[in-house]
């Protein structure tokens, strides 16, 4: 299948382009260039362009004379293009297409990554965050770190599969009543029932399924849990999995999360912001100044006009 871009809007676009176009519109949409409708091509035009003359100008820099990529990185990223195609030939038809060679796309990858670099370069000169910052902004927007009631819960779960003895209907149903009537009897040998007959992966973690607030579950499971105790597990419920028995193990209320909780993330979320923040005025700058020079350049070619400096003449 022709997987090249159809670039209505250049003529006798480079592989370099090529490549950029194609995995935009991976990126954005999910398909093959060939796939775009008209506003959906437009669109990652628009973004290749804008994402050329950003590279260009970044690796014009100083700061991009301080990066390098290594090989093995480098290497990785090909890697990474080439587990993206069922087979080998499959990959290097692709190359074809785009009219590119290996060496070409690791060159196309190589100058990508350089300008990651370099925004790293430039996001490592912004100011740290640190624990007193996250502190005042915890305490200055509490609405930010509300938390709905969450309650910790552990499941078994029976799969319903005609096809397989002892997992029919009736079977699975009966069973997970036994399973339900141990439980009630012995409360602390869930996790133990669940290793032995939970056909899910929390088994292994005796049926462990973490702290979850309202709309996270199966609805049936969801009525089951709101509305038991600490410590309670619940009746057999059937859901389109299967056949499930819950325990609740505690009820974490509503309300505002301990500082000590999100702390470390909200350094961390606050540190990205301030980064990018960072790069974008540094990446503005540029353009800026990009778009000044031309000016200047423009300005002066056109000042030197034809027939505008005159030489005397003797009669």
């Amino acid at each position: 299948m022709n997987t090249s871009p159809d670039h209505s809007s250049r003529e006798h676009p480079s592989a370099a382009q090529e490549y950029r176009f194609l995995r935009i519109a991976s990126e954005r949409f999910g398909a093959a260039p060939t796939a775009l409708d008209a506003s959906q091509r437009e669109e990652v035009e628009r973004i290749a362009k804008h994402e050329e003359a950003l590279e260009v100008r970044v690796l014009a820099t100083p700061e991009a004379l301080q990066v390098s990529v290594p090989d093995s990185q480098l290497k990785l990223a090909v890697d990474q293009v080439r587990e993206r195609y069922e087979s080998e030939q499959d990959f290097e038809q692709a190359l074809i297409g785009l009219g590119m060679d290996e060496i070409e796309l690791a060159q196309q990858l190589e100058r990508s990554l350089r300008v990651e670099s370099v925004l790293e370069l430039v996001a490592s000169k912004a100011v740290r965050v640190n624990e007193t910052d996250a502190s005042m902004f915890y305490y200055l927007h509490p609405e930010k770190f509300q938390r709905p009631e969450r309650r910790g819960v552990r499941h078994i779960l029976l799969t319903v599969n005609d096809q397989l003895e002892g997992n029919d209907e009736q079977t699975a149903e009966r069973r997970i009543s036994e399973i339900a009537s141990r439980i009630e009897k012995h409360p602390n040998r869930f996790a133990d029932q669940a290793l032995k007959h939970s056909e899910c992966p929390t088994a292994m973690n005796g049926g462990w399924l973490g702290d979850v607030p309202r709309g996270v579950l199966y609805p049936e499971l969801e009525e089951q849990l709101f509305q038991m105790k600490p410590g309670e597990s619940s009746l057999p419920v059937r859901t389109e999995l299967g056949w499930h028995v819950l325990m609740c193990d505690h009820i974490l209320p509503s309300g505002t999360a301990p500082l000590d909780d999100v702390v470390e993330g909200l350094i961390e979320r606050l540190q990205e912001q301030q980064d990018r923040r960072i790069q974008r005025q540094w990446l503005a700058e540029c353009m800026q100044s990009s778009a000044a020079s031309s000016s200047t350049a423009t300005s002066s070619m056109t000042s030197a006009k034809p027939g505008s400096s005159k030489q005397e003449t003797q009669p």
